[in-house]
């Protein structure tokens, strides 16, 4: 092994001598109860969500105005999901989140909101059912939640916490942690260019996903497509069940 010549060690030996050693911060305990903190989160959301029933989630920003498009779009898809016998799980705040509970509440659907607590956004919006109003502190326990129960998904316009939710869903489906279930976005418009780059980018030139992964994402404007996509999968013999077991 080489050596430095000015003090005969041998170099990777010196240059460990010159390296600050990164340590952790004292977590004072609070390791072990996150722990609790966590399984209590859980707990909580399966004991409700398991009498809930077969629901589809709905996911898309919080900004969204009611005289928005998109938002009175969220508004006739959860009520026609309702129609259909399904209850509607949203983000729980405002923007389409607060349009996917309010559309199932005006058809007496089942309305369920997964709050996540932050800083910076308000409190819950007033068309979740009292009882089916969860809390969460952890993301990553909100977005089972999310996927757990729900038979279905439909995306709307949003931000960086809508690609999130879609992104981890598809993941999920294309590495068979999940059943496959329809997974529809709603708003040619907005959704357009992302699923073309997509097609060209992602598959066409540098094939990173594979072809039946398109297949994934269907696209549409019509709250009436968005049912007869859910229903025909379930009608094809698809089991009516929780994603998956924990």
């Amino acid at each position: 092994m080489e050596e430095n010549k000015e003090n005969g060690l041998p170099v990777n030996e010196e240059l460990h001598e010159r390296q600050e050693r990164k340590t952790w911060q004292s977590m004072k305990g609070e390791n072990s109860w996150t722990m609790f903190k966590v399984l209590s989160e859980f707990v909580d959301g399966f004991e409700i969500l398991n009498a809930v029933g077969p629901c589809v989630s709905v996911f898309g920003s919080a900004r969204t105005k009611p005289d928005d498009k998109y938002y009175k779009l969220a508004v006739q898809i959860s009520r026609r999901l309702t129609d259909e016998g399904y209850g509607v799980i949203t983000g729980g705040g405002p923007g389409i989140m607060e349009a996917g509970n309010k559309g199932a509440y005006l058809n007496k659907g089942t309305s369920v909101g997964l709050n996540i607590n932050l800083p910076f956004e308000q409190s819950h919006n007033p068309f979740i059912d009292p009882d089916k109003n969860l809390n969460h502190r952890y993301f990553f326990i909100r977005k089972v939640m999310f996927v757990k129960y729900a038979q279905a998904f439909v995306a709307l316009p949003g931000g960086f916490g809508t690609m999130d939710e879609l992104f981890e869903v598809l993941t999920l489906i294309q590495t068979n942690k999940i059943s496959r279930v329809p997974v529809i976005l709603v708003g040619k418009e907005f959704w357009g260019g992302l699923k073309d780059w997509i097609t060209d980018t992602m598959l066409g030139k540098e094939n990173n996903i594979s072809p039946g992964d398109l297949d994934l994402l269907p696209l549409t404007d019509d709250p009436e497509e968005v049912v007869k996509l859910i229903n025909d999968f379930y009608d094809e013999s698809h089991e009516l069940k929780p994603n998956y077991e924990l």
